[in-house]
């Protein structure tokens, strides 16, 4: 059985379970009973109605947060030699082609996101084994494929996140830092959430989310109103 510390159980007690509280309520809350030493990051956790085991109800895709996550974000493309320079301007923290497969293939992997154009993408299968373990083979659905990959990179480098529906019906994602101010957090709330309405599978019938809950690093979950 997993111990709770003192400073968890006094968290828990701020919080009612039984009540569903307003964003702007809940992140006043979150920063109330966050007790880290370190800015914590900011998470949603959506319950939904959509069963991913049909293809009508998979969900999958990607949300530009207005006011980004707050995390830095690795990104490398991988593209011929002569658009290395370009993609180094368009915000890209690593570029290149050759040199840069040698280097996933000796496990050198110093980026958290690996974008690239349609047509590049058959070289990757040389290195895929490696990458789809640790989910970083380009897709696009994720939005790390495209054929403008400098706008890609921007839009990623700005706070662009991926996210899919898991076995349990439920849908996580990072929102921001707790140290942002209030209203940049309930603006990229608000994003999450419209973007998985306006993104509804077929295959749901009636409502598509049934609970949705914030939390910090740290915090207990604090259940918030659509």
């Amino acid at each position: 059985m997993t111990k709770i510390s003192k400073k968890m159980k006094e968290a828990r007690r701020h919080v009612d379970v039984l009540k569903t509280y307003d964003v702007a309520d809940a992140i006043i809350l979150l920063k109330k009973i966050s007790f880290t030493k370190f800015d914590p990051t900011v998470e949603i956790a959506i319950k939904t109605y959509a069963n991913p085991k049909y293809n009508d109800q998979m969900m999958r895709g990607t949300i530009a947060l207005p006011y980004g996550t707050g995390k830095t974000v690795c990104v490398a493309v991988y593209c011929s030699e002569d658009k290395v320079e370009e993609m180094k301007k368009a915000g890209a923290d690593i570029a290149g082609w050759k040199d840069l497969l040698d280097r996933i293939e000796k496990w050198d992997i110093a980026f958290d996101v690996l974008v690239t154009d349609p047509m590049s993408m058959r070289d990757l299968a040389r290195v895929a084994k490696i990458l789809w373990p640790k989910g970083l083979m380009p897709s696009p659905k994720a939005g790390t494929v495209s054929q403008d990959v400098a706008k890609a990179v921007d839009e990623i480098k700005k706070g662009r996140i991926e996210y899919k529906i898991d076995k349990t019906w439920n849908i996580h994602g990072v929102v921001g830092k707790l140290s942002f101010d209030d209203a940049a957090l309930i603006a990229n709330i608000r994003e999450f959430i419209k973007t998985m309405n306006d993104n509804k599978p077929t295959g749901v019938k009636g409502k598509l989310i049934k609970t949705i809950t914030i939390a910090a690093t740290m915090t207990p979950g604090v259940k918030i109103a659509e």
